[in-house]
């Protein structure tokens, strides 16, 4: 594999943002490593593999590279970073911690005590999966000097939205950030989390067609999955980066101050207005 490329892990990218973001690291030339427990159609409900997805970052003009991991076992995250470090001679740039387990009663109406404790386990993969892949990802960074961590989180570690376990769990991996930041800072690494807007991802664009009258509108205001994509790229290559370590960032309203937009020139906006904005940690720091 080329040594010259920058190197990427994408993890939870079979479909949806995960995808995207693949995919714009690939338009960015970047060797992504694409994971996912996906391998065939029809394993899951909903379209997409690990496989398709690195062809597309290939064809795009990166080089996609198709690593199956459950992210619930930390053995086989261990040995994803593993074969990084063995691969690319232990060159890793950007990881981004997207991989989530969506539980189908997430969007159910009912208390949280009217639910299964299954979805305890949007805190396994998702909030867990986050630290441990971070865990494993870092010594290569550190190694090097230089790295970005990206959280991919939302509205939700603020407001409410689906419930207390998906609302712990997003912000959680927010506060993860900015105490990641505290310690990979004096090491040249960077962690940030980024909050998106409603994203037409596979999952959302079902829900939408089972109820176009209920959320048809919101399709003019999505976020395409490539869109946090593009700013994970951006950030990477700014040289100011480690000013924003720590930090929970907006994504339409990055996305503002570095002048991109989503496809189809739009510009997605920024729902703070309506839902709030990140809570910024203290800059206090007790040891």
């Amino acid at each position: 594999m080329s040594k010259e490329r920058p190197v990427a892990v994408v993890t939870g990218a079979s479909r949806g943002a995960g995808k995207g973001i693949a995919q714009s690291l690939g338009d960015a030339g970047y060797v992504v490593y694409v994971t996912g427990r996906t391998r065939h159609e029809g394993d899951s409900s909903l379209p997409g593999t690990v496989e398709a997805t690195a062809a597309q970052v290939t064809a795009r003009g990166g080089l996609g590279v198709p690593v199956f991991c459950d992210h619930g076992k930390d053995e086989q995250v261990q040995e994803l970073f593993a074969q990084v470090e063995r691969e690319q001679s232990g060159r890793l740039d950007v990881l981004v911690n997207n991989a989530c387990l969506i539980p189908e009663q997430l969007t159910e109406a009912g208390g949280f005590w009217e639910k299964p404790l299954d979805l305890l386990e949007i805190l396994k993969v998702g909030m867990r999966s986050h630290y441990v892949a971070s865990y494993y990802a870092a010594p290569l960074m550190v190694a090097r000097g230089s790295g970005l961590i990206v959280h991919t989180s939302s509205f939700g570690g603020r407001c409410y939205m689906h419930g207390p376990a998906y609302g712990a769990g997003k912000a959680a991996v927010d506060k993860m950030a900015s105490d990641m930041a505290v310690e990979l800072r004096p090491h040249g690494v960077a962690v940030v989390s980024i909050w998106m807007g409603l994203v037409s991802t596979e999952r959302t664009l079902k829900v939408v067609s089972a109820e176009p009258e209920k959320y048809g509108p919101l399709m003019e205001t999505m976020e395409t999955p490539r869109f946090t994509g593009k700013l994970v790229v951006a950030l990477a290559s700014d040289p100011q980066l480690m000013e924003r370590s720590g930090q929970i960032l907006v994504g339409a309203e990055l996305a503002m101050e570095y002048g991109i937009l989503d496809e189809g020139d739009k510009q997605p906006p920024s729902h703070r207005p309506m839902l709030g904005g990140p809570a910024q940690s203290n800059s206090a720091v007790v040891r």
